[in-house]
């Protein structure tokens, strides 16, 4: 009787090992262009080398080790992503994503003991320290602090080289240190950085709430600028918009279903976002516009709205006057890049923050320009400059 208990428990033990080693997660669109990339771009995700977690992967035998494994895993790519752009080693933000993809595939297809909502949760450890999400805090004893965010290329199926010179700006511009002059007095400020997936899942599950948040309960930066790829110019964009109208995918190739003569308000946590039509940008435009560089600097203030069942583009001067107007695209536009600023800017007034914020566009690449990349970020560099001498 007890010889036969036992046999039964074994059993039991060895199907459900059998079980969860082949528990994986299917690779979504994003990650399955990995290897197209690694043809089109050989040695994109060679950079760093994360061989030795790949070795011992199969003996994290607990959900905590693995955890720990790749939160560890994560913040080193991170820093090491950053230590090769600030260096002139690698001064290009598509090997930290092509890299991240690559190691998120790897633990999503390798035999485990995980089940899939335990891979979830290790994929996401991964995605936020990868990201710098967990690298937010302000170590040096500097009279102000800022807080910028970045974007992933976009738009990859049309592009798979496509680099993204928001992305590039957060890897060099995170820990800086940035001096000015005011009242003559060296007035110093460190700078941290996060990167943001394009992925609308991301935005409807609070990517950007749950980020921002701490900052603007505690009021404890002096000034927040989410960056993203625009047009030929940089954009500073006046008056961001609560709907989704663009009809292009995310790096997921998901598509909303909006358009502009259907746009669609995104969700927070399965609920609609709730809030005004349009929002203000609150940094010192005027003195941004002054940051010397080789771009034009605009203030925008051009939006679509939506009248009489067609979109109609216009251009504001206040709020006041769109009180009662629908959106369809904010100065940012339809997707994500108008989607973040407005989010922040809604969060920072919902929670009675005072923090400046407000979205840069910077100017459109294509594929990958090292020179312009450079020239863009010492711009946005010298626009946070005047930013802080202003406020």
């Amino acid at each position: 009787m007890k010889l036969g208990r036992v046999l039964f428990l074994c059993t039991l033990f060895t199907s459900s090992i059998s079980f969860y080693s082949k528990a994986k997660l299917p690779l979504s669109i994003e990650e399955q262009r990995v290897i197209k990339a690694q043809e089109a771009m050989p040695g994109v995700n060679d950079h760093f080398d994360w061989s030795a977690f790949k070795n011992n992967w199969a003996h994290k035998n607990t959900f905590i080790l693995a955890k720990q494994s790749l939160s560890l895993l994560g913040e080193q790519l991170w820093q090491y992503s950053k230590e090769q752009a600030k260096n002139g080693q690698v001064v290009d933000d598509r090997p930290l994503y092509w890299t991240r993809l690559a190691i998120i595939s790897f633990v999503k297809t390798s035999a485990n003991i995980y089940s899939q909502s335990e891979l979830t949760a290790l994929v996401e450890t991964f995605e936020s320290t990868s990201r710098g999400r967990d690298d937010l805090a302000y170590t040096q004893a500097t009279d102000k602090r800022i807080l910028l965010t970045g974007f992933d290329p976009f738009l990859l199926d049309r592009n798979i080289k496509q680099s993204n010179p928001s992305g590039l700006a957060a890897l060099l511009l995170d820990g800086v240190v940035i001096k000015y002059t005011k009242g003559g007095k060296v007035i110093t400020a460190e700078i941290n950085t996060a990167m943001i997936p394009v992925r609308y899942d991301d935005f409807d599950q609070g990517e950007v709430e749950s980020l921002l948040a701490p900052f603007y309960a505690l009021n404890n930066v002096d000034l927040i600028a989410t960056i993203s790829m625009g047009r030929s110019d940089f954009d500073l964009e006046h008056f961001p918009g609560l709907r989704r109208s663009a009809t292009a995918p995310d790096n997921v190739n998901v598509y909303t279903g909006a358009n502009k003569k259907n746009p669609l308000i995104p969700s927070l946590l399965e609920s609609p976002l709730k809030g005004d039509e349009f929002v203000l940008f609150s940094l010192p435009y005027q003195a941004m516009m002054k940051a010397k560089g080789p771009y034009k600097i605009n203030d925008n203030r051009g939006i679509t709205i939506l009248e009489d069942g067609a979109a109609k583009d216009i251009t504001a001067n206040s709020l006041t006057e769109l009180v009662d107007k629908i959106a369809v695209q904010g100065g940012g536009g339809g997707y994500l890049s108008n989607e973040i600023s407005y989010r922040s800017i809604a969060l920072r007034n919902k929670l009675g923050s005072t923090i400046p914020t407000g979205h840069i566009h910077t100017p459109r690449i294509s594929s990958f320009d090292n020179t312009t990349n450079q020239a863009i970020i010492a711009q946005i560099e010298a626009m946070l400059i005047q930013a802080l001498a202003e406020i």
